[in-house]
């Protein structure tokens, strides 16, 4: 596994070692002690699995408040879509700032999203799987949700948005008095 900085701060694209033989290919996407460093000490303790099936569709923009917070690992196994994290961390300097990577069926790869990030994604084909690895286990009352056309953010989704589910839909904009997330 190698690390690439993103330009959000402890937010990184995962490059994974791919092995081919005549069978296939084999991807370790997740090891704790080759990500210990960045997981500070926390460990995995939940995992996920979304399909989407309409292209253009958007997941999120979701987060988890503390105490709550957590790290997520996700890649994309089937299809591909355009993966996106906002720094929501009360007095970073790149507070509502965000970053997209492309995942792909096609690219080892995996992004890791630290504490007090927002995560959504927007898939590019139809027919679209994501594994989420999470360091907490979900909860409902610590939620907080972002809609993804808030002007805030101004994110420029790369197709039309086709579909949302109704909680995103109707999620509400950032109140212009938000200051962040205290992690």
């Amino acid at each position: 596994m190698k690390f690439q900085e993103t330009k959000l701060k402890d937010c990184y694209l995962i490059d994974l070692d791919k092995h081919d033989d005549q069978r296939g290919s084999l991807n370790r996407i997740f090891c704790q002690k080759t990500l210990s460093p960045l997981l500070k000490n926390k460990s995995i303790r939940q995992i996920n699995r979304t399909f989407t099936r309409k292209e253009g569709a958007v997941r999120g923009l979701h987060f988890q408040n503390p105490p709550f917070a957590e790290i997520k690992i996700v890649s994309c196994t089937k299809g591909e879509v355009w993966d996106v994290a906002i720094d929501l961390r009360k007095g970073s300097p790149t507070f509502l700032h965000y970053c997209t990577v492309n995942l792909s069926e096609n690219n080892p790869q995996c992004f890791f999203i630290p504490e007090g990030f927002a995560h959504g994604f927007q898939t590019l084909v139809p027919n679209c799987e994501m594994l989420y690895f999470h360091t907490e286990d979900y909860n409902s009352v610590a939620e907080g949700v972002i809609n993804s056309n808030d002007p805030r953010i101004s994110i420029k989704w790369p197709k039309f948005i086709t579909e949302r589910s109704e909680r995103d839909n109707n999620s509400p904009m950032l109140d212009k008095n938000f200051s962040g997330i205290k992690i």
